[in-house]
């Protein structure tokens, strides 16, 4: 213990109120200390098919050209039931429909591929732009083809799959859409935004009876681009590719990259907003998720009194994504909140745990299902810090990691001001009772979530003031957030009671230098003679299965993207092998470095939104 100065204790989830009236969270160990002499501390902490059947003509101005696959429903039903014993190797029994989308959301009428403001519908069709240069696959995750497509992995070599990924073809019988949104962009209404460089090609029904919306990624201008050019850029597909994956694998709820496609196409950006505008090449990500629905898409209907809109779209979301609400019961609406109220502080939660900050944390990029979506200038925290902030174009510093859950709770706030005009007086009450609840949600999850990473079994007086402890020494000393918990789960109790870190633990070895680093490690030792039934094999085994080894820190993404700039794609397949695998030692990794300290070229590499 440190002398004369045991934490009091406190209310870990106070709430207050901001400016804008959104209760903020008092974040879990910040207040543990007030009377220690570090005061700061923790991560702060969806038309007619006649209508349909118009917009898809040869005419049709800016459309990529049909790819006949097939289109006979008894063929269709027979790929089905092939799928169900093996893998499709060839695109001629696939099949991609929208039918399930606009079946039941309106499509906006004008049929012409200019930026506009779009009212009174969910979606606009567009069709992807096609590269005009050359076009080559650079990466595909063979899961997400066999596990989720039931596409052999076989069918990225050929022609029909790098035109279907890189927006040049459309499979015959589906639409292409673009999604109407809006959303609150750093705590400021930004009214329409949309699907400015993303067009959902299709939703694929897979061998398990799962649903999942394919969308690309940097496949042209919208009615939703504004001043845009439509495009991704090499880089930003790279970072999204790679993050996607490895968070999936991290066990974080998240889109999936199917594809990484990247052209010889020409796209200029100013990458860091100071005129510096330089050439890049266009990529194209196909990426999928069970929907793309966002806390945006329904702000925008309320925003512009659409409400009979906004019911339909929202019963639609409910029976499509929440089994467990009843879309005939009354108070759905207030059901609906309470689950995203709930999974949202979950998936923060998450976040925190692995030190990752998204960077951008807009209403438009908070997803409905309480997925990771749109990964811009996201970064996983090096050194311990809870004002790093991965985003460069972030100069008010709003979407720092340690605000995140803060962040959560106002986007939340955001979705219950978007879902009023459909409630009644009494279900408004509910609805703000459920918010209320959202900082004891987060916290649980947040406290859960850590004393796994330490190894703590039980309840025990104290734990939150362990965690704290150690948090504190960890910012003082600028330890790398990952590795120390890693590290801990690998080093054995007697060579920590010691206090003799071998080399090899670095991270730990830097805390070890702190003054009160010997306190904390007697209370963390004490701490673990009190797990029932525990030995330290087990404790170790444990650990190691909740700490990962490899996160996709900005400077190994900035690494695989120099090379891939030079068609140097060999890191970004390393990278991808290593990622899906984060819990456990690589050789290929350990020698590229990525288990060790930050390299000196790296420790000023910024991120931006420019992509």
């Amino acid at each position: 213990m440190l002398r004369g100065a045991r934490p009091p204790a406190t209310n870990f989830c106070s709430v207050y109120l901001g400016r804008d009236t959104t209760p903020r969270v008092g974040f879990p160990f910040r207040s543990l200390i007030r009377r220690l002499p570090f005061p700061r501390l923790l991560l702060q902490c969806l038309i007619s098919h006649a209508v349909v059947g118009s917009f898809v003509q040869p005419g049709l101005e800016g459309s990529a050209s049909l790819l006949h696959l097939f289109n006979n429903k008894s063929s269709q039903e027979q790929s089905y039931c092939e799928t169900e014993s093996r893998l499709a190797s060839s695109l001629d029994f696939w099949t991609l429909s929208s039918e399930n989308l606009i079946a039941v959301l309106p499509v906006d009428p004008v049929k012409e591929n200019y930026v506009r403001k779009v009212r009174n519908c969910i979606f606009s069709i567009a069709f992807p732009t096609p590269f005009k240069s050359r076009v080559r696959l650079v990466a595909v995750s063979k899961e997400v083809l066999e596990d989720i497509l039931d596409l052999d992995l076989s069918i990225s070599e050929t022609d029909a799959f790098i035109q279907l990924v890189s927006g040049e073809k459309i499979v015959s019988g589906s639409i292409p859409l673009t999604h109407r949104y809006g959303g609150h962009q750093f705590g400021i209404w930004a009214d329409q935004l949309g699907d400015g460089r993303a067009h959902l090609i299709g939703i694929y029904k897979n061998r398990q009876g799962e649903k999942w919306e394919l969308q690309l990624k940097g496949s042209g201008k919208t009615p939703y681009s504004r001043n845009g050019d439509g495009r991704a850029v090499l880089r930003s597909s790279v970072r999204e590719f790679l993050c996607s994956e490895a968070m999936y694998h991290l066990g974080i709820p998240t889109s999936r990259a199917a594809s990484l496609a990247v052209s010889d196409d020409e796209v200029w950006r100013d990458q860091f907003y100071n005129g510096n505008i330089t050439k890049e090449r266009g990529a194209v990500v196909l990426r999928v998720a069970k929907s793309w629905f966002r806390i945006g898409s329904l702000e925008i209907l309320a925003h512009y009194g659409e409400l009979d809109l906004l019911r339909t779209l929202l019963d639609f979301i409910i029976q499509e994504h929440f089994p467990s609400v009843d879309v005939k019961e009354p108070n759905r609406y207030v059901d609906f909140f309470s689950i995203v109220v709930s999974e949202t502080a979950q998936l923060i939660a998450l976040w925190m745990s692995v030190g990752f900050a998204h960077g951008v944390c807009n209403t438009d990029n908070f997803s409905l299902l309480s997925i990771t979506i749109d990964y811009g200038p996201f970064g996983f925290m090096e050194a311990y810090n809870p004002d790093f902030v991965p985003n460069t174009s972030d100069d008010e510093r709003r979407y720092k990691i340690g605000n995140q859950a803060n962040i959560g709770m106002f986007n939340l706030n955001k979705l219950l001001q978007a879902l009023n005009p459909l409630l009644d007086p009494g279900q408004k009450q509910l609805a703000a009772r459920v918010l209320e609840g959202y900082p004891v949600l987060y916290y649980t999850r947040f406290r859960e979530l850590f004393k796994a990473k330490l190894g703590l079994l039980g309840e025990r007086k104290g734990d939150d003031d362990l965690i704290a402890f150690l948090l504190h020494l960890m910012e003082e000393t600028e330890a790398d957030f990952t590795m120390t918990f890693r590290q801990l789960g690998e080093i054995t109790q007697s060579q920590l009671q010691e206090l003799d870190i071998p080399q090899q633990f670095w991270a730990l070895k830097m805390i070890s230098k702190h003054k009160l680093f010997p306190a904390w490690a007697s209370q963390y030792l004490l701490r673990l003679k009190s797990n029932m039934n525990d030995s330290d094999s087990e404790r170790r085994k444990r650990m190691t299965t909740v700490n990962p080894r490899y996160v996709l820190k900005n400077w190994m993404a900035e690494s695989a993207v120099q090379k891939a700039e030079r068609n140097d794609f060999s890191e970004v397949h390393l990278l991808q092998h290593v990622l899906q695998h984060p819990f456990q030692m690589h050789s290929a990794a350990e020698k590229a470095g990525y288990a060790s300290p930050t390299p000196s070229w790296a420790k000023d590499l910024r991120v931006s939104c420019s992509s």
